[in-house]
């Protein structure tokens, strides 16, 4: 979750799959800052193929190792903390990149890099929906 898309006028990293809003519970444990075990149950913010972004009581480091579980399924993982973000109510926003390739942990089918709302797939979406719900 480290890379930022490209935006107009500013070019950059491509992210290298799409990010989905999607809270998913996790329990997230290692050592914090300051070398101190921790263990903390939250639930992600946005996801993607390659980790998640969540907000978190535990203070971390840049690159730092964790491990995250995901609560419905039990699987684990391990990740690094590949971005650190504002601190708002107590919780930081902190990027969890997978050590390993995981598309399938999330148990989500994410759309493709060039895939927008004007993309042809997403019309025969619509219009399958048009047609479920009696409009032609």
């Amino acid at each position: 979750m480290g890379q930022s898309p490209n935006t107009p006028g500013q070019p950059g990293p491509r992210r290298r799959s799409q990010r989905v809003l999607m809270q998913v519970p996790i329990r997230i444990w290692g050592n914090d800052a300051q070398g101190k075990k921790f263990e903390e149950e939250t639930a992600t913010l946005a996801i993607n193929a390659h980790g998640a972004l969540v907000m978190m009581q535990a203070r971390l480091t840049s690159g730092s190792k964790v491990k995250l579980q995901h609560n419905l399924t039990r699987e684990e993982q391990e990740c690094h903390v590949a971005f650190l973000g504002p601190v708002r109510a107590g919780k930081a926003e902190v990027g969890l990149e997978f050590s390993d390739a995981r598309p399938s942990f999330w148990r989500v089918a994410f759309p493709p890099e060039d895939w927008t709302p004007k993309h042809p797939e997403a019309r025969t979406v619509t219009s399958t929906n048009s047609i479920t719900q009696g409009k032609k």
